[in-house]
């Protein structure tokens, strides 16, 4: 039951109360007799004026009772009188924290259904009301200050070990403060092409850095930072909040994350009951006694306790570790996914009403994207990336080389820097094609004709914005990888660039166009010019990186490369758990 309906009789379903309106084609909130109606956004309509507000409650009421062709619309269900109560989402807002008692730190599905899901509810009345089921925790600097549609944003989405709510006593850890059990970071793309969902393994040593919390005062704390920890500890202990576990992640990996959001074990059960279970696949028939799940071999319909299990359960696959179960969950993620984005769900006003609620009251986020209108904002980007160009991966590990007895991991160093870099420069894990504005015939005609052999290429490299250091790790790779043997770092340019360009003389376009294929130039990115004289006096190409540099071998038209070795699936691929 909604918040705001505490007062009524507990049989009234929030999903009762949206009803077709067939004049429009719109769904309406049918609110109690007392409270004044408020329809989904849709065709601007002139407000009632305060003396006409009974007559136009009526004259919906009767509107609403009116058949329109092949549609029949339920009568409004007689109600006993309740109390006047403010319309969903009209009430005074509640205040910014819970207290310590019934604060939430939560785990993933909430948070990741509820950003699928808002869009698809519609509606300011009731987004308001579902505002007022969302927790925030003002995490200072650790996060961003504000929610940009333009940009690419990383969220880390966080699932505790705490026991919240009934019949959760079998699961977590008995009297914990609650720790990051699970933990995803969820990067989008600036262009909305695609996602990479990267889980962080809570047996993960780190080195957790000082972190200064909000207390309930309004005071601040520094906690003190500790070094090579496991990083389920970034949150809970000492007094650690989700900003603590935030700044951890820029410390380990050198990924800035935006926001943060939490959901509780509640949160899975109530998700998956809302739209009538989740499809997963096991190859083994599963009867783990610790968790209690028992599924047959093949295909099959989790929900509500049996879900929380599912994604629980360490013993019922691989090695029983945190490792393989990460997996699982994200096989789980990925299937809820799509049953949230399924025409059954998206159709269902009772399902989405459900499903809102159960989210929101779940839900933990920053103060940032705590008010409706970001969440919308937020909601609206990420439904906008295709299901297929998702990706789940793991932060690469390998068994800490410090034990004997193998309980931790640590960064495996061949493949990590690689995954950190390319979620930094916002590169798919997944192939994108990438829409490319066409160019005008004169400019595209650059890239056309003879190409020099790499190494006839002579060039100079300078560093115009791009990350410091970008210049060498460039010609590095140029002269062991591409071949361009006659190339040389020239330092920093004098003033910085938003992209890439290659300047030449007209006698060097067959090394400029050579040296574009190579780099992923665009023919504006080729400037016909002059050329200078190198240490050798040979005239010499001027190659300018600029803020627009992705990174040494990476193409400037990619949004993706090839990607190290690793575990991965997408949202889209349905797996069976080994």
């Amino acid at each position: 039951m909604d918040a705001q309906g505490r007062g009524r009789a507990e049989n009234v379903d929030p999903a009762d109360q949206w009803v077709l309106n067939p004049r429009t084609g719109e769904y309406e909130l049918r609110l109690s007799p007392s409270a004044p109606q408020s329809a989904v956004p849709g065709p601007r309509r002139p407000a009632p004026r305060a003396t006409e507000a009974s007559s136009a409650a009526g004259k919906a009421g009767s509107a609403r009772r009116t058949s329109a062709p092949g549609r029949e619309v339920p009568p409004q269900r007689r109600r006993r009188p309740a109390p006047e109560e403010p319309v969903p989402g009209r009430r005074g807002r509640r205040p910014a924290k819970k207290s310590k008692g019934k604060k939430a730190l939560l785990w993933v599905g909430g948070s990741t259904a509820f950003v699928v899901l808002v869009a698809g509810v519609g509606g300011y009345v009731y987004l308001k009301h579902l505002e007022g089921n969302v927790s925030t925790t003002d995490v200072g600097d650790a996060g961003s200050s504000s929610f940009s549609k333009d940009e690419a944003f990383n969220i880390l989405v966080i699932g505790t070990d705490k026991r919240t709510g009934a019949g959760n006593e079998g699961y977590g850890d008995a009297g914990s403060v609650g720790h990051a059990d699970t933990t995803i970071l969820l990067h989008v793309a600036k262009d909305r092409s695609n996602a990479t969902a990267l889980s962080i393994p809570r047996d993960l040593i780190v080195d957790i850095p000082d972190c200064e919390t909000k207390q309930e005062d309004g005071s601040t704390e520094i906690v003190p930072g500790e070094a090579g920890v496991r990083f389920n500890r970034s949150l809970g202990e000492g007094g650690r909040d989700a900003g603590c576990t935030m700044r951890t992640v820029k410390e380990a990996f050198g990924i800035q994350p935006n926001h943060f959001m939490m959901a509780d074990f509640n949160a899975v059960k109530t998700l998956t009951t809302a739209v009538d279970g989740v499809d997963v696949c096991v190859e083994k028939a599963v009867d783990d006694p610790k968790s209690h799940l028992k599924l047959p071999a093949g295909e099959s319909t989790v929900e509500g306790e049996q879900a929380l299990a599912f994604v629980r359960t360490r013993h019922a696959f691989g090695n029983e570790g945190d490792l393989d179960r990460i997996k699982v969950q994200q096989q789980f993620l990925g299937s809820l996914m799509r049953k949230m984005s399924s025409s059954d769900t998206l159709t269902s006003p009772t399902k989405l009403v459900k499903l809102a609620e159960a989210a929101t009251k779940a839900l933990t986020v920053d103060s940032a994207i705590g008010k409706v209108g970001t969440l919308k904002d937020m909601a609206l980007e990420l439904k906008k990336v295709p299901t297929k160009n998702i990706t789940f991966t793991t932060v690469p590990v390998i068994d800490n080389p410090a034990e004997k007895v193998k309980a931790t991991v640590v960064v495996n160093e061949a493949k990590g820097p690689q995954v950190f870099d390319m979620i930094r420069n916002d590169i798919s894990f997944t192939e994108v094609k990438k829409k490319e504005k066409k160019e005008k015939a004169a400019v595209a005609a650059r890239l056309e004709g003879a190409k020099s052999d790499p190494s006839e290429i002579r060039v100079r490299i300078l560093n115009g914005g791009a990350a410091a250091g970008s210049a060498q790790l460039e010609l590095n790779h140029l002269q062991t990888e591409a071949g361009v043997t006659k190339s040389e770092n020239a330092g920093n340019a004098d003033t910085e660039l938003a992209k890439t360009t290659l300047e030449y003389a007209p006698d060097q376009a067959d090394q400029a166009r050579a040296l574009a294929e190579i780099l992923g130039l665009s023919g504006a990115a080729m400037k016909p010019g002059e050329s200078v004289t190198n240490a050798q006096g040979l005239p010499t190409m001027t190659l300018t990186l600029g803020k627009d540099f992705k990174g040494a071998g990476v193409k400037l038209d990619a949004t993706s490369v090839e990607t190290p070795e690793l575990d991965k699936s997408t949202a889209d691929q349905v797996q069976c758990a080994s």
